[in-house]
């Protein structure tokens, strides 16, 4: 069996520029749930849009959260995981100037329907791990350099 590899912050950070699909998880009064919800990567932080009737809208802004990306390879028994935690804000002036000039894309819903509400997640703290050996295809958790 493979080690389980810590990635670093920069290698969190690229895995997360890489796709457009997460999850968050968030608790409610009736208890925990998790969403998938489409994300952009904004400077320290992950936005989302989802619609105002939604729990996500009505329990997340204000709590902590948890976010996560991952990556599943069953066949070659490898994958890895990138999770952020942090504090959910909801985004009054999500077109903000600043914001524009550092977003890479816009999170585009998959879903239809109106999504009116911009969600921001500043991570206090972003890690990630890996399992699967030396031979890894993803270029950004490759083990370059590192004697994997």
């Amino acid at each position: 069996m493979d080690a389980l590899v810590e990635l670093t912050t920069a290698e969190c950070r690229e895995l997360l520029e890489t796709d457009t699909v997460g999850r968050i998880a968030f608790v409610t009064p009736s208890g925990p749930r998790i969403v998938p919800v489409n994300y952009a990567l904004v400077g320290d932080a992950i936005e989302a849009r989802t619609t105002i009737y939604s729990e996500l809208a009505r329990f997340a802004p204000g709590q902590p959260v948890a976010f996560e990306i991952d990556h599943l390879d069953s066949e070659h028994r490898r994958g890895w995981s990138v999770v952020v935690h942090g504090t959910c804000e909801e985004l009054e002036e999500p077109n903000a100037p600043e914001r524009e000039a550092e977003r890479v894309r816009e999170p585009e819903p998959w879903a239809g329907g109106e999504r009116p509400v911009w969600l921001r997640l500043r991570w206090d703290e972003l890690t990630g791990r890996r399992v699967g050996g030396s031979h890894w295809p993803h270029p950004v958790v490759s083990g370059r350099g590192r004697g994997y």
